[in-house]
């Protein structure tokens, strides 16, 4: 059912739109005033807002333009003794549904209430619509979300089985990565698409023969060259997978360098992401401040003072310099869960 505002200065006019109104099949209440009919607006919900314009104290286009301020749905017709072409186009241009002359004939005012209050259901069922379709895209966001990084630990875990002496690495990689990122100012989304290109920065590794990958002394120039492929093969693998983030290329350029003597592709400078030279960073100070099957750990200090000397031309300045803020900060450890 419809509900109506009547809002009129004049007593005899409240009632017999009133009794008009509901003979009709509408619910209506009525104010006397701008002020009464606020109060109403700011506790009960009402469809249409039937309003005399010329009124002692505030006139009916300021009951309409704070009408729209409290209840923004809700369709104002406004009711005037002066009516001119100009004044009803004004009144229509400032947000009335409808503008209408006194003395109000019944069936216009009929007609007119009906057609606003139809518009305004319509308006509503429109909103549930929206408002339900955002739930399921929402439910539906987050399940697949679920399932991607189910998918992504999945992946990560099974580069870890083929080579133990570097579990975790990938993990405490994307912590890092992420404590980087988050000291940078990035927004939240943009923080988990890192964690994730960390949680597989090396999952091209795959490839490689577990032989290599747990060999204890130096690698030859063609194994080396194999393990220097691992950030292509990983974008192979990732390439063909819609991620809401360039992974891929995050994985491919993680060893790339600011100075250009990294790999795969020899980038420098901006043509890198700043997800890869977050990466960079991470992965280096990782790798050296734990075992290896070639070497012991070098330990943190000693990973600080890599990533300090090769700042500007390995690495990022920018990048560096919040690492450092980030690793040297007290209380922080390469196992924490978080910053």
């Amino acid at each position: 059912m419809t509900r109506v505002l009547i809002v009129d200065d004049e007593p005899t006019v409240r009632n017999v739109t009133s009794k008009i109104l509901e003979r009709d099949g509408f619910q209506t209440a009525t104010a006397a005033d701008t002020e009464e009919a606020l109060s109403l607006l700011a506790s009960e919900d009402f469809d249409v807002l039937v309003s005399d314009i010329v009124m002692p104290g505030l006139d009916g286009v300021v009951l309409m333009r704070r009408t729209q301020e409290i209840s923004p749905h809700t369709k104002v017709i406004l009711v005037t003794g002066e009516p001119t072409v100009e004044s009803a186009a004004a009144a229509v241009r400032a947000g009335a549904f409808a503008y209408l002359p006194k003395p109000v004939i019944r069936t216009d005012l009929l007609k007119t209430v009906g057609d606003a209050g139809r518009f305004k259901a319509l308006e509503d069922e429109n909103r549930r619509y929206q408002r339900n379709l955002e739930e399921q895209v929402e439910a539906r966001t987050a399940s697949l979300q679920r399932t991607l990084l189910s998918t992504v630990e999945a992946l990560g875990s099974a580069l870890e089985v083929r080579d133990p002496y570097t579990a975790g690495h990938q993990r405490r990689v994307a912590h890092i990565a992420v404590c980087i990122a988050d000291a940078l100012g990035f927004s939240q989304d943009r923080r988990e698409g890192l964690r994730l290109a960390g949680l597989l920065h090396d999952i091209g590794k795959l490839h490689i023969p577990a032989e290599i990958l747990t060999k204890p002394t130096r690698l030859t120039a063609a194994e080396f060259a194999l393990i220097k492929d691992h950030p292509r093969t990983g974008w192979n693998i990732l390439r063909r997978v819609e991620f809401p983030w360039p992974l891929a290329e995050m994985v491919l350029q993680h060893h790339e360098r600011m100075d250009g003597s990294g790999y795969p592709e020899g980038l420098a400078g901006e043509a890198i992401l700043l997800e890869a030279r977050i990466l960079a960073v991470a992965d280096v100070v990782e790798a050296m401040a734990s075992d290896r099957p070639y070497r012991p750990a070098v330990g943190l200090e000693a990973a600080l003072d890599v990533i300090t000397r090769g700042r500007c031309t390995h690495f990022d300045p920018t990048v560096v310099d919040a690492a450092l803020s980030v690793l040297r900060k007290e209380g922080f450890t390469l196992l924490a869960e978080a910053c």
